[in-house]
Order: structure tokens, then C-alpha cells, then sequence
């Protein structure tokens, strides 16, 4: 009944905590009232407690142990997964480099497998678009570093390996070539621009075929007509050796193809200081002394010593020399009529030669004279040599066509001089017929009438050669009205297959027959293009396969 006492019997007992028992909290006192007093009752719960722990210690440790495992696991596949993507990263970057090895496909398994194979496709696929711009790239590098006529380099290669014999670091010496193709311009004009080609690719050829046991030479087309050699550690006497043999081998194929000559050699050491501009000046001096040698001749040119007459002026004393001792032969080529009622002629062809008797490149020389304003001059002397001719043999008889400079056919002082010689020789003047290329005339319309009329007064008659190839020819020949005209080769090559070019023919063969011109076709190298132009009705053929010019003492002519 004392309420300020409290009774309490036995000990509490110690208890062990542990830094889980927070989880496993259990309250199981009970506090019962009574009438006289309270009574306290405690479970002890140390056991069920203990227990409990024990049993999620059990748990966890299971547990750990298979988030250890887990986590081992991940940390494999994670090595595993970068891996993939460290090799994956390399191929990336090697494609930079343009390396196409096969992609290993057993590196990139599971997930990455579909990466791997659309990355494997990806690269195929980009390789083929890279090999297919290199052979773009090798066709771009071919048409800009490749002659595609000759398989030779380009005057642009030809420059590079120039700068690299002046590089003194290169310890180089050799022997430089110049070769110069005298007959294209004949040959474009004979066969056209196709047999042009050929002509270049034959003197390729020859080329390669004298210097086939020299594996390190190396060669370039460095202009339309000119071709370049470097030779290396060659000496200029084993250079020698090699033009003599090119010389031989183009004079077989002059005697082939039937020209005045093929080509020109020009020879010239170099050293590895060599400067390139002073280099071409000793071999363009060396090509040009070549060509007043005679054909297919060849000249070395080891130094310059100051008495040289370089390039054109050499040319310029060439002519001169040739004027003065009248070097000049004439070939003939007929111009077949293709009806009876046509009264054609044939054209005299002119040669010139040096004082040794060797022919001069025909075109060169013209070309020449022409820069250095002595056409004039060559222009008398075929004039007055063609005139003693006929006027000397009783065995030429008929028309006879005379090539001049369109320069001297503008010249008022030529004309006169012209007329003047003729009306001495009236006779003969009946029988001249004087050639003049289009594109000359059509510079002076005026000077070209004036031309016409004053022949036309002594009785010699004008043709207008190369006719066509003016925007104005139409008007032209209309309002100066030669006697003949002369269609350029283009019109023939193209008659056959071309329906156009055809009918622009028939065009001015009608247009011609109407002002009472004759038209002469030029370039008939085949038997289709002969049948043709007769099927067109022109006047007159002319052409290699026509006749090839052959020299006048050797045509017999009653």
C-alpha cells in the first residue's frame, strides 16, 4: 500500500549491443495498474534479437557476396565493352589515314556487332569511292602530265625535271634533246589532223625505239611540234650515238611517207647548276642550226660562244642565202577535173634548200619569212623561177598554180611588180594561176580586188586556197570573185559521215557555179571521199590519193 516504495525483485542483466539492434527494435514491457499498487512486467528480448541479427548478418553477407560477383562481372564487361570501342576508335582514326585493313569482326561481339558490321560495310563502300576518285585522279593527272597523243610528259613535267637539274643539291649530268616535228603543219594540212597524230606517234615511237637501252631516260612533248629527252649520266659522245640512230630511222620514215623531211635534232650537255633558261636558249640554238643542216640532221651545241646566230636570226641569214643563190625546186601536184568541159591545173610546189643541196623544212621557211618581212622577197624568187621554167621547156605545157603570201598579194608594191613582170611575159601569164590562203585576204578586201583585177588585166587567173574556214568566205568570194577556190581539207574528211558539213558543201559549190567559180576539193586521201565530192558535182580533185607531188624534171609532158 506504500506507494512511495518500490519493490523489486532479482537483477538486470547485462546486455551486448550491437550497431544492428536499431533494426531489430522490440519494445515488450507491460505496465498493469492494480488496486494497492503497479506492477511492471519486462520480457527479455536479448535472444530474439540476437537471433534476428544473426540471421540478416547471414542475409547480407549472401548478399555482398553476389553484388561482388555482379560487380566483378560488370567490371569485365566493361573492360570488354571499351576494348570494342578502343578498337573501334582505332579503325575510325586509320580511316583518316585511308587504311582499309579488314575489319576483325570477333572484336566487336554482342551489342557491337551490329556497329562492327555497318562499320566493316561503311568502310567497303568508302574504299570503293576512294579508288574510284584515284582512277579519276589518274585520268586528271594523265590529261594534264600526259600527252595523249605521244604517252610522253608534259611541258609542265618537262619544267619540274628542268628545276631539278638546276637544284645543286641533285648531283646530276647528262645530255638534253630538243626534237622538232618540221612536217605537222604538212602533214595536218597532206592527211589531216589524224594523220597529223599519227605522224607525232611514229616519231614517238622512234624515239622510245633508239633509246630502249636506256631505262632512265626520260621524255616530254613540250609544245605542238617540239619534243624534249633528258638522258642522265650519259655522255655527249654516247648522245651522238643516239641521234644518228634517230636520224637514220627518220629518214626511213621520210622516204615512207613521202616529205621534204621528218623531224630535227638538236643536242646539248647539261651539268647539275645548269641554269633551265640558259639551257633552252643552247638548245633552241642547237635545233635551229639543225634544221639549216638539211633533213632529219641533228647538231650539238656544247656552249655558246658569242658568234652563234641564234634561232630566228640564223633563219633570217638562211633565207638570205637562199634568195641569192635561187635555191629553189619545184614539185608538181595535178588537180584532176571531174568533167571534160573543166579546164583545171596543177600546182607547183616549192622546195628550198641549202648551199650543201639539202632541203629546208618548207613550212619554217615560209614561217620565217614571213616574221622577218621577207616574203616579199621569197615570193620574187618563186615567181621569177617558175616563169624561166616555163619559159624555158617546151615539154610543161597547160596551167600552172603558183603559191604566194596573202602579205605580198596586200602589198601594192608587190602587185605592181607582179603585173609589171607578167606583162613582159604575156604569154606565160595566161598560164598562171596564183594561190592565196583565205585568211589573209579577207584581213583587206579592198588590197585583195585590187589583187584580183590587176592579174585578171594580164591575164592570169586567182585561187582562193584553204577556202571555208572564214565566218565571212560568203562574202568574200562574192563581192572579190576569184577564179577558182580551193576547200579546205576539213570539208573532205568530214564529207562522208558528216550530213551538215555535206550540205554546207553542196551550199557553196551552187552558190560558186553561180558566179561562174570553179571549186576544187583538197585532200582526197580515199576512194569514199573521191566519189563523194564527184557525186556533189565540184569541178576539181586534188590529194594524195589524187597524186602525190613529185618533182617537176621527172614528169613527162608533151
Amino acid at each position: 500500500d506504500d506507494s512511495n516504495n518500490n519493490f523489486t525483485k532479482g537483477t538486470l542483466q547485462a546486455t551486448q549491443h550491437s550497431f544492428l539492434e536499431p533494426l531489430f527494435h522490440m519494445d515488450l514491457s507491460h505496465t498493469q495498474a492494480l488496486e494497492h499498487g503497479r506492477l511492471q512486467v519486462k520480457i527479455l528480448n536479448q535472444i530474439p534479437t540476437a537471433n534476428s541479427i544473426a540471421k540478416f548478418e547471414e542475409s547480407l553477407s549472401y548478399i555482398w557476396a553476389v553484388f561482388a560477383l555482379i560487380s566483378l562481372f560488370h567490371i569485365l564487361l566493361t573492360l570488354r565493352q571499351k576494348k570494342s570501342i578502343r578498337y573501334i576508335a582505332a579503325k575510325m582514326e586509320s580511316l583518316a589515314n585511308l587504311n582499309f585493313d579488314a575489319f576483325e569482326q570477333s572484336k566487336t561481339k554482342g551489342e557491337y556487332k551490329i556497329i562492327g558490321q555497318a562499320f566493316e560495310k561503311s568502310q567497303q563502300l568508302l574504299k570503293h569511292k576512294v579508288n574510284l576518285l584515284k582512277e579519276h585522279n589518274e585520268q586528271l593527272t594523265k590529261t594534264a602530265f600526259q600527252d595523249p597523243v605521244t604517252g610522253f610528259g608534259t611541258r609542265a613535267r618537262f619544267t619540274e625535271k628542268l628545276n631539278q637539274i638546276s637544284d645543286q643539291k641533285q648531283a646530276e649530268v647528262g645530255v638534253l634533246f630538243i626534237i622538232k616535228a618540221t612536217e605537222l603543219a604538212t602533214m595536218n594540212q597532206m592527211v589531216g589532223r589524224d594523220g597529223g597524230d599519227d605522224y607525232l606517234a611514229r616519231i614517238a615511237n622512234e624515239i622510245r625505239s633508239s633509246l630502249k637501252g636506256n631505262p632512265q631516260a626520260s621524255y616530254f612533248r613540250i609544245s605542238t611540234a617540239d619534243f624534249a629527252i633528258i638522258l642522265p649520266s650519259k655522255s655527249l659522245k654516247q648522245g651522238k650515238v643516239i641521234a644518228e640512230s634517230l636520224k637514220m630511222a627518220f629518214n626511213e620514215y621520210q622516204q615512207q611517207a613521202g616529205t621534204a623531211s621528218i623531224a630535227h635534232i638538236g643536242l646539248v650537255p647539261y651539268f647539275e647548276d645548269t641554269d633551265p633558261v640558259s639551257l633552252m636558249t643552247l638548245a633552241d640554238t642547237a635545233v635551229s642550226i639543225a634544221q639549216t643542216l638539211g633533213p632529219n640532221c641533228y647538231h650539238v651545241q656544247e656552249k655558246l660562244t658569242g658568234d652563234e646566230l641564234f634561232g630566228e636570226s640564223r633563219w633570217k641569214v638562211a633565207i638570205n642565202e637562199l634568195i641569192r643563190h635561187k635555191a629553189i625546186q619545184f614539185y608538181v601536184q595535178p588537180i584532176r577535173p571531174c568533167r571534160n568541159d573543166v579546164q583545171s591545173y596543177r600546182e607547183l610546189l616549192s622546195r628550198f634548200y641549202n648551199s650543201e643541196g639539202k632541203l629546208f623544212p618548207t613550212t619554217t621557211v615560209i614561217a620565217m619569212a614571213e616574221r622577218h618581212g621577207m616574203s616579199e622577197e621569197l615570193d620574187k624568187l618563186v615567181v621569177l623561177n617558175a616563169i624561166q621554167l616555163l619559159a624555158s621547156s617546151t615539154k610543161i605545157s597547160g596551167t600552172m598554180g603558183i603559191n604566194i603570201s596573202s602579205a605580198s598579194a596586200t602589198n601594192k608594191s608587190f602587185v605592181a611588180w607582179l603585173k609589171d613582170v607578167l606583162i613582159r611575159q604575156r604569154g606565160i601569164a595566161a598560164r598562171l594561176v596564183f594561190e592565196v590562203n583565205e585568211s589573209g585576204m579577207q584581213t583587206n578586201l579592198s588590197a585583195t580586188y585590187h589583187f584580183i583585177n590587176e592579174l585578171h588585166s594580164v591575164g592570169s587567173r586567182v585561187s582562193i586556197e584553204r577556202f571555208g574556214l572564214g565566218f565571212t568566205s560568203f562574202k568574200f568570194f562574192k563581192e572579190v570573185r576569184p577564179d577558182f577556190i580551193k576547200l579546205d581539207h576539213s570539208y573532205t574528211q568530214g564529207i562522208c559521215s558528216d550530213p551538215q558539213n555535206r550540205f554546207f558543201v553542196k551550199m557553196i559549190i551552187d552558190i560558186s557555179r553561180k558566179l561562174g567559180i570553179r571549186v576544187i576539193a583538197t585532200g582526197i586521201e580515199k576512194q569514199d571521199e573521191k566519189l563523194a565530192m564527184e557525186q556533189l558535182l565540184t569541178d576539181g580533185l586534188q590529194g594524195y590519193y589524187i597524186a602525190k607531188p613529185m618533182p617537176l624534171t621527172q614528169e613527162q609532158i608533151a
